[in-house]
């Protein structure tokens, strides 16, 4: 069965946006931490430039991934992904299906009967690869209902002080495992396996 591994970059005191919503400066360490250039493949291909740890850390997570399963805001923010994930399919977590969608040669699908659904159909999308977790109040809701297998988080070397938290409204403390360490440049990237404990079913926030 896929694993959920949560992948996200965020500031040192545990922000994944500023308060304007802004994801620069958490993601900035993707463009200008080194010479090493990263195509991210996907409809909305980008040329990544960092420092060769960090590329290789990239890369290898990135491979393991054969789908994504994120939220709708996330999804707005990335105006869709041009229609094709670089990750894989992606499977949005919505109330209601936005305007214009679906789109014809998109591997992008809406999933609006809630988390179970969404976790189910984008692991059997996945199959023998992992599914990649984007968005703070997925991630959140997926660490509440016992789901989550990993959590992946590119800590950058910034103070943001407000904005958008990562681990925001937790029900419990999740138990985290030893986590692997790669030291990048303005970037420190941690892999923390997530304990499977007992959890109450996942709600639809």
């Amino acid at each position: 069965m896929a694993r959920l591994i949560a992948i996200m970059s965020m500031s040192l005191d545990g922000f994944v946006a500023d308060p304007e919503d802004g994801v620069t400066e958490v993601f900035g360490w993707q463009f200008t931490s080194g010479d090493v250039e990263v195509n991210t493949g996907g409809a909305d291909a980008m040329t990544l430039r960092m420092s060769a740890p960090s590329a290789a850390h990239y890369l290898g997570l990135t491979s393991e991934l054969g789908a994504v399963l994120t939220g709708r805001r996330t999804f707005d923010k990335a105006e869709g992904w041009g229609g094709n994930h670089a990750w894989g399919p992606a499977f949005v977590l919505t109330h209601h299906v936005p305007d214009g969608w679906p789109r014809a040669g998109s591997a992008v699908h809406f999933v609006t009967d809630g988390l179970d659904s969404a976790v189910q159909q984008a692991k059997d999308a996945a199959g023998e690869k992992a599914v990649g977790v984007h968005g703070a109040d997925t991630i959140q809701q997926l660490l509440n209902a016992g789901l989550l297998d990993e959590l992946a988080i590119d800590v950058a070397a910034v103070l943001l002080g407000s904005g958008v938290r990562l681990f925001d409204q937790l029900d419990a403390a999740p138990v985290l495992g030893d986590p692997s360490v790669v030291q990048g440049v303005g970037v420190t990237h941690l892999r923390y396996p997530v304990s499977r404990a007992e959890h109450p079913s996942p709600g639809t926030r």
